[in-house]
């Protein structure tokens, strides 16, 4: 079987997956969703004209001059706390002495910061500053004014988004729900992480499952553990019969190399569509994937890296897709080679897990220990998977392409 391009692959698939429907769902349940809708607001944010700090609402000309040496007294004829609405209005001379985000009272059209004043007696307050007119006002509708869009169709919804949607009442919100998503490890050798050692002979502990479910929570959808499957065809094919019935998508790892006792690749092939597939890259070459009922399901490589990297180029982008997110890749970044990154020419792109950081003049990448496909200790130290072009080795200084883990670029 021909080595196929990452990018070729990456586009076969994105172009099958198709989006889930949109619900209406709470505030509450809507992190790391799509809006499904364009949301507007019906009222001013915020609603009232109110003070961004702890002072004095004055009228601005009755400050002028005002100086530490030379202040000026106003009198103070009434107190503000946020949550309240104002009993008295501010004349001539006069001032309230106001808390943050509590309304501008009527006749005042400045705040003098609590800083720039001083207490005289009962019923006096020493301006220190002069206010110009509006100074720590915030008006009504300085957010966001009655009508105006708030976030459009296909917006995904972060920590911030849900506050604004808070703001403006929105309790409830059109979205495309949220998967669910079968994880599944398949081998004789596996057995459950929590298992007491020693372990017996030819056994070991199932990493994959725990990971590739917190790789599936990370990206925003539900994991369901779907344990371990012994190498059965049978047994595989009745499992993921039963999963593609009740999931919205399903991951396996292991059981899609070219071995006897590789299952699910045969599962695929008798319950729905099969795209085996040798990619041009290292590691995770051998990949499976395919349809049953229109659910997409993932053949992962059995070697933990090569399940982590195959998730991250294949699967987490259709997860995103049926998700309905605009984008699905993680973001790239150009960095500096830190130290020579030695490899020989294969065919194939190579995805070494490195620590990437910032620097004053750019980013460095730095290879993070084994890059060897059951090596799993180092990726936990990596936050990039830089793209090592076929070849030979890259020299240190040169430019490499990072794929970051960790989110956003910082800059």
């Amino acid at each position: 079987m021909s080595l196929v391009p990452l990018e070729e692959v990456q586009r076969e698939i994105l172009g099958l997956v198709t989006p889930l429907e949109v619900v209406e769902v709470a505030l509450d349940d809507a992190l790391g969703l799509a809006l499904g809708e364009n949301v507007t607001t019906t009222e001013p944010v915020p609603p009232f004209a109110n003070t961004a700090m702890d002072g004095y609402a004055v009228r601005a000309a009755d400050t002028v001059g005002a100086a530490s040496d030379t202040p000026v007294r106003l009198r103070v004829v009434g107190e503000l706390p946020a949550g309240r609405t104002p009993e008295c209005a501010v004349g001539a001379g006069e001032s309230i002495r106001i808390m943050t985000g509590a309304p501008i009272p009527p006749g005042a059209d400045a705040i003098v910061m609590v800083e720039r004043t001083a207490r005289d007696g009962v019923d006096g307050v020493l301006i220190e500053a002069p206010a110009g007119v509006g100074d720590h006002v915030r008006p009504a509708g300085g957010d966001l004014e009655a009508g105006a869009p708030v976030f459009g169709t296909g917006t995904v919804l972060r920590a911030p988004h849900l506050g604004v949607l808070a703001s403006v009442g929105a309790a409830r919100v059109r979205a495309t729900r949220r998967a669910r998503v079968g994880v599944l490890s398949t081998g004789d050798e596996l057995v459950s992480p929590s298992t007491p050692g020693p372990l017996a002979a030819g056994t070991i502990r199932d990493s994959n499952r725990p990971m590739l479910i917190a790789l599936v929570a990370e990206a925003g959808c539900e994991p369901v553990d779907l344990g371990i499957a012994p190498d059965d065809e049978a047994g595989t094919v009745a499992i993921l019969d039963d999963a593609t019935r009740r999931y919205d998508a399903v991951l396996t790892s292991g059981g899609v190399s070219m071995g006897e006792y590789d299952y699910v690749k045969v599962a695929l092939e008798r319950l729905g569509s099969l795209h085996a597939r040798q990619v041009a890259i290292k590691p995770a070459k051998p990949l499976a994937f395919g349809f049953v009922g229109g659910v997409p399901v993932f053949g992962l490589p059995g070697n933990p890296v090569s399940s982590l990297v195959s998730f991250e180029c294949f699967a987490r982008p259709a997860l995103l897709a049926r998700l309905g997110h605009p984008h699905r890749f993680r973001p790239e970044v150009s960095a500096r080679a830190e130290h020579p990154f030695t490899r020989r020419p294969d065919g194939r792109l190579h995805l070494d897990r490195v620590c990437l950081r910032a620097t004053d003049d750019g980013y460095v990448a730095a290879r993070t220990g084994n890059q060897a496909s059951n090596a799993l200790a180092a990726s936990a130290a990596a936050n990039g998977l830089a793209r090592v072009p076929d070849g030979d080795s890259v020299p240190a200084g040169a430019p490499l392409r990072v794929l970051r883990l960790d989110g956003v670029p910082d800059h």
